[in-house]
């Protein structure tokens, strides 16, 4: 567990990131006493305890989504245990706070609850939501398509694991970490680090090479299994580790070629950084030739009056 402070309209938040969980926890009462102006950390611990008080008489399953952990105290500097809560947390105990600073959390929760209804009803409203999310983030138009690509083909893999009785959760992460490793040499979570990821999905975090591969790896595991139809966890197992091989193999040939690997340590923010500067150095070269011309027509026109 890895302390952090993160800020809120200038205001320290304290955070605790589960590497194991892969969760951030943030502390309670620093979210509070923002949200509430209260003008020290005492009065905010008591805004909390009544407000952890009135939900718990209103039938609240507080300790669901409400932990506790050491974190150093701002008064002091000495550690003592504070309750924390995960972003599912945070945001329930956020909607049970009347203040105006609360109200546009509680309205994006609402809009995206709307979201997912109608989603519920037309599916193919979340394939256009995903496509201008990732526009606005600066993806290119190549990149998102093989994105979305990349997520139908994770859906047939699901689909044909769920066949096979594979339970969603801890099954569905092992065999997906078996076959990164087996494609990639790293697990899911080692290809995370090297990308200085934390809770960010990895695959909007891959190249299109990347993504390319980690396709291959999924359909051929995919296309083993549907062919092989095995029963259960066990030999699902081995099939990840075959299909993941196939692209394995895939990426060495590849990098042979090349004379470089084509495993990427940029993320998102960074490529995306990149894809920006080749931009703007085209555009400022458009924009110099644009100048030159300028100024040899204004000089053509200066001889021809002469």
């Amino acid at each position: 567990m890895s302390d952090n402070i993160q800020r809120f309209e200038d205001q320290p938040i304290r955070t605790a990131w589960n590497e194991e969980n892969e969760e951030w926890y943030f502390s309670i009462v620093d979210v509070v006493q923002v949200l509430t102006d209260q003008p020290d950390f005492d009065k905010a611990r008591k805004y909390w305890n009544k407000l952890k008080q009135r939900m718990s008489d209103e039938g609240s399953e507080l300790v669901t989504f409400c932990h506790q952990l050491k974190m150093k105290s701002p008064k002091d500097g000495k550690r003592y245990q504070t309750d924390v809560a995960s972003t599912i947390g945070l945001l329930r105990i956020i909607q049970s706070i009347p203040s105006p600073k609360a109200e546009p959390f509680k309205l994006w929760l609402a809009q995206v609850g709307t979201e997912r209804i109608e989603e519920t009803i037309d599916p193919e409203l979340s394939i256009d939501r995903a496509l201008e999310t990732y526009a606005r983030k600066g993806y290119s138009r190549e990149w998102i398509n093989q994105r979305l690509q990349a997520i139908q083909v994770r859906k047939e893999l699901t689909d044909e694991w769920q066949e096979r009785g594979i339970q969603q959760g801890r099954e569905y992460a092992i065999l997906t970490d078996e076959i990164t490793r087996a494609w990639s040499g790293m697990t899911t979570r080692q290809y995370k680090r090297l990308k200085g990821l934390k809770k960010e999905n990895l695959r909007d975090n891959m190249t299109t090479t990347e993504i390319i591969l980690n396709m291959l790896a999924e359909t051929a595991t995919r296309d083993l299994s549907a062919n092989e139809q095995p029963e259960g966890f066990q030999p699902s197992m081995e099939i990840a580790k075959r299909g993941g091989r196939i692209a394995g193999n895939a990426r060495r040939e590849l990098e042979s070629e090349l004379g470089h690997t084509v495993i990427s340590a940029q993320n998102a923010a960074q490529l995306n950084e990149v894809v920006t500067g080749l931009i703007e150095g085209v555009a400022e070269e458009a924009e110099g030739d644009a100048r030159k011309v300028q100024t040899q027509d204004n000089a053509s026109r200066g001889e021809g009056e002469k």
